[in-house]
């Protein structure tokens, strides 16, 4: 099958390799002022992958058109500006597979629906659950989601993408696992604050409320409920709010300290979605709503988690 991956960063290089290895012919795409892209096309190399001399790379997006699958790896937040230029070159009999978590901001729109803007009668899909780069590389395997519209396209990607390091479950519910991924990085967000703070032992209970607040917001969008409890979110929890690996996790943790981290974390912007869509939905979400109010307004983070625990008192379930 040919593949287009397009994004260099650490998840697409890694997606690159991936389908490398399952005998794809997979090209990766990013643009020349890309510094990544420029470490590979210097040594094909990156501080996570080694890309094989079978891997393809190109810096011009016409690539894009000799491929049956088209892998999106960006910031969420670019997703529809990089839809725009793809939208230009008329594309036909695609399949656009986003592999990001986020919630644009401003609109509040899922991804797939950002891009459904876009791609005419193309198929979307999206590739979502845990796992690191760093811990696939050394060949420890874990489980993810593929879910779609149609479910053609689900189980035509899973037969394909399906290896010995990833186990994929088809998805059944589009709206729930995409909120669901996104708000995990929020989520992640809070255990690090958690972590700067030493009151990582809370983590049990951030995990069991927010997952219960995530799957309300689902539910009042039309989602399925219980989808916030699989792969896509709770599924998802040991990589992001434990994991060394997490960059959520890790932003939370210096964030609280008063220290800077220069790599990306969804979960900032996501989390500024998801009071769009407690507003619009009229769920409350304490958990994200306060990890919001901390990065936004500047709110102090031991009053913000000293009110999470004199909140009205209620039953669990």
């Amino acid at each position: 099958m040919k593949i287009t991956v397009i994004g260099p960063g650490r998840w697409g290089s890694f997606i690159a390799w991936y389908l490398n290895t399952l005998n794809h012919d997979v090209t990766l795409y990013g643009r020349e002022s890309s510094e990544k892209m420029k470490e590979f096309l210097e040594s094909r190399k990156s501080e996570n992958v080694v890309l094989p001399k079978r891997i393809k790379l190109s810096t011009s997006l016409e690539s894009v058109k000799d491929a049956k699958v088209i892998v999106i790896s960006i910031p969420s937040q670019n997703l529809r500006s990089l839809m725009k230029e793809l939208s230009l070159m008329k594309l036909r009999e695609k399949t656009i597979v986003l592999c990001m978590k986020g919630i644009e901001a401003g609109t509040g729109k899922r991804l797939s629906e950002v891009a459904k803007e876009y791609i005419g009668e193309n198929d979307i899909a999206v590739w979502i659950g845990p796992g690191h780069i760093e811990e696939f590389t050394r060949g420890i395997p874990n489980c993810m989601v593929i879910d779609s519209e149609k479910d053609r396209v689900s189980h035509r990607l899973i037969e394909a993408f399906s290896g010995p390091l990833i186990r994929f479950y088809y998805g059944c519910d589009l709206l729930g696992n995409e909120i669901g991924a996104a708000a995990k990085n929020v989520i992640g967000i809070a255990a690090g604050m958690l972590d700067g703070l030493d009151l990582s032992t809370l983590k049990g209970a951030l995990m069991s409320r927010g997952t219960h607040e995530v799957s309300e917001l689902i539910k009042a969008m039309g989602g399925n409920p219980l989808s916030a409890y699989g792969l896509c979110h709770l599924g998802d929890y040991e990589a992001t709010v434990f994991s060394k690996y997490s960059h959520n996790r890790m932003f939370g943790e210096k964030f609280v300290r008063g220290e800077k981290y220069e790599k990306l974390a969804e979960g900032y912007y996501t989390a500024y979605s998801i009071m769009e869509l407690c507003e619009r939905y009229r769920v409350d979400m304490p958990i994200c709503g306060g990890v919001y109010r901390i990065l936004y307004n500047r709110a102090d983070p031991k009053e913000v988690f000293a009110e999470l625990f004199t909140r009205k008192l209620k039953t669990e379930i």
